[in-house]
């Protein structure tokens, strides 16, 4: 093994571990969130997102991008939450008469992709970011199967703690650094 590879694999797994971090912080905020007045819904479930726009402004910036491509791309993680949460719900409201495990993983299927393909489609126009699908399309899948984690939140009636938003953010925060990684390194 080279030291590149060593390098590159510690650098995923610290993005993944503070994916993991902003994923175990994300399902706390709502109580908090909840006591603000007078804001409307979709407002307050995007400050629902801001631990993992965090990571994700980090990475962005890291990656070459001035600072208000980073900022942008953390104000397009907290719209692509709103958007995925909106999709999982709409989702859940249109499988009919099944069971609520199917019903759980066919929404977080669709609010995984959703969030990841809302990430990438808007990252992706950022001045040091890649323009090519392929370099976003392990972003997409490891958010799209990571959302059927959903049903394990769904079937435990987990409300202070959760399985998707670790493992969700942990993935698509390593694919993006993926995909950021790409554009330097053909």
């Amino acid at each position: 093994m080279t030291a590149s590879n060593d390098t590159s694999r510690r650098r995923l797994l610290k993005v993944a571990a503070g994916g993991v971090l902003t994923g175990i912080l994300t399902p706390l905020l709502p109580p908090l969130i909840d006591m603000i007045n007078g804001s409307p819904g979709d407002f307050r479930l995007a400050l629902v997102a801001v631990p993992f726009a965090v990571l994700v402004l980090i990475l962005v910036r890291a990656s070459a991008n001035p600072w208000w491509a980073a900022l942008a791309a953390a104000i397009v993680t907290m719209i692509a939450f709103v958007v995925a949460v909106n999709a999982a719900i709409w989702v859940d409201g249109q499988v009919g008469d099944v069971g609520k495990a199917v019903r759980n993983i066919a929404a977080g299927i669709a609010g995984g992709f959703t969030g990841a393909a809302v990430m990438a489609l808007g990252i992706c126009w950022l001045p040091s970011s890649p323009r090519d699908v392929a370099a976003w399309l392990p972003m997409v899948a490891i958010g799209t199967v990571a959302g059927a984690l959903l049903a394990l939140d769904g079937a435990f009636e987990l409300d202070r703690i959760s399985f998707l938003y670790p493992v969700w953010q942990a993935g698509v925060a390593a694919g993006l650094a993926m995909a950021l990684r790409r554009n330097k390194f053909p």
